[in-house]
């Protein structure tokens, strides 16, 4: 087993740690940290260095050190959006020893009064604010770690943009320092200076007429940008329940279109990531701007055509084929690179891609089903049914 070298130690706004962090730090070689954690921290009898530039370089850096006993200055509990989470995906958990100090989440919770469990805890340092979107509901409380002072005139705004303008914020500043403040207003009405280093809560209220956007996949068409083509609202939560979104998964959304289907993945889950596919320069644009206006500005869409395109791309948990079905080995190529355990969703609306459907079906099993709907609509002064062109749709299980 593996003998700890590597000692992430967990600071206070006034520079307060415990007495085996206190120990670690004594016993370091190398304390890296930036300017303002070495003011916080006195009496550091190893050798000081600073994050370098560009910030990445500490990996490779923190590598060549094995052997040698390193420090890592952090702010609060370094595994809650911190540099911990960093490192873990370089340095086994065996090397490292961690002393994490209350997180900016707990402190700000403790003074507002509210329930950690019950709040979402989010993150928009170096991340687009818009990842709020998906996060917004009526009575939802969030925490939220910042980039600096602009930012929650930023989060205001998109507030009053969502149909949230009338909720309570409270920007809490350098949380149990002596410069700590608290500063609360109604979003639509902040006008406050604040200082970079804060953390923001948000009571979330919505205006009588503010449309709720679930995330149970089944959003209506209208909150996409499209041409007309996408994947209909009640196929594509049919299709979703299929694909089985979870944490973390990975899907492929190959021909994304206006990326109805991958926005739908990326909201239906935490952690989850979609990469989608489209050769279309106009409708990739549609699918950025409804990423970013539905919270999950993190779609990677890609300008390229499957199959070809799918090479080299990170192994999927799940594959919706939406477009391209008759392009030579498709069906094949999907699945021989899908993981063992995932799934493989195709949906057909013309003769020619639903044949390839049925051989796949005959070949492989899973899943056939045709899906049809019907909405009501005018008929002279009267009401009918219209049916919308009706989708093949073919599951797998790739056992």
């Amino acid at each position: 087993m593996n003998t700890p070298w590597l000692t992430l130690i967990g600071l206070g706004e006034d520079g307060s740690f415990s007495a085996a962090a206190r120990a670690a730090l004594n016993e370091a070689d190398i304390v890296y940290g930036s300017a303002r954690h070495f003011d916080l921290v006195p009496g550091i009898s190893g050798e000081k260095r600073l994050w370098p530039s560009p910030f990445s370089k500490v990996f490779e850096d923190l590598a060549a050190l094995k052997g040698h006993s390193v420090a890592v200055l952090a702010t609060g509990d370094p595994q809650w959006y911190g540099i911990g989470s960093s490192l873990a995906r370089y340095f086994p958990s065996a090397e490292m020893t961690v002393f994490p100090a209350p997180s900016a989440f707990q402190l700000a919770a403790a003074r507002l009064g509210w329930a950690v469990q019950e709040c979402e805890c989010l993150s928009v340092h170096g991340r687009p604010v818009d990842r709020l979107r998906c996060h917004l509901y009526p009575g939802a409380r969030l925490l939220v770690l910042t980039s600096n002072g602009h930012a929650p005139h930023d989060v205001a705004k998109l507030l009053e943009d969502e149909g949230y303008g009338a909720s309570r914020m409270t920007v809490l500043e350098h949380l149990g320092g002596e410069k700590e403040r608290i500063v609360s207003g109604i979003a639509k009405e902040l006008s406050n200076d604040v200082a970079d280093f804060h953390t923001l809560g948000i009571e979330v209220v919505a205006a009588p007429s503010t449309a709720i956007r679930s995330r149970i996949p089944g959003l209506p068409d209208e909150a996409f940008r499209h041409d007309g083509k996408m994947t209909k609202q009640e196929v594509r939560a049919v299709t979703l329940a299929a694909l089985k979104p979870y944490p973390g998964a990975l899907l492929w959304d190959v021909g994304s279109g206006c990326g109805s289907v991958a926005i739908e993945w990326l909201r239906a889950a935490d952690r989850t990531k979609a990469i989608g596919l489209e050769p279309h320069k106009e409708r990739r644009l549609m699918a950025a701007e409804n990423a970013s206006s539905l919270g999950v500005p993190h779609l990677d869409l890609i300008d390229a055509a499957a199959p070809d395109g799918l090479l080299d791309l990170p192994e999927p948990d799940a594959i919706f084929i939406g477009g391209g079905l008759t392009a030579d080995n498709m069906v094949e190529f999907c699945l021989s690179a899908l993981k063992h355990g995932g799934t493989l969703v195709a949906n057909a609306v013309t003769l020619e891609s639903e044949a390839v459907l049925l051989d796949a079906y005959q070949k492989h099993g899973g899943d056939l089903k045709r899906l049809s709907v019907q909405r009501a609509s005018a008929v002279g002064g009267l009401t009918g049914w219209r049916p919308a062109m009706p989708v093949t749709q073919w599951s797998f299980v790739k056992s």
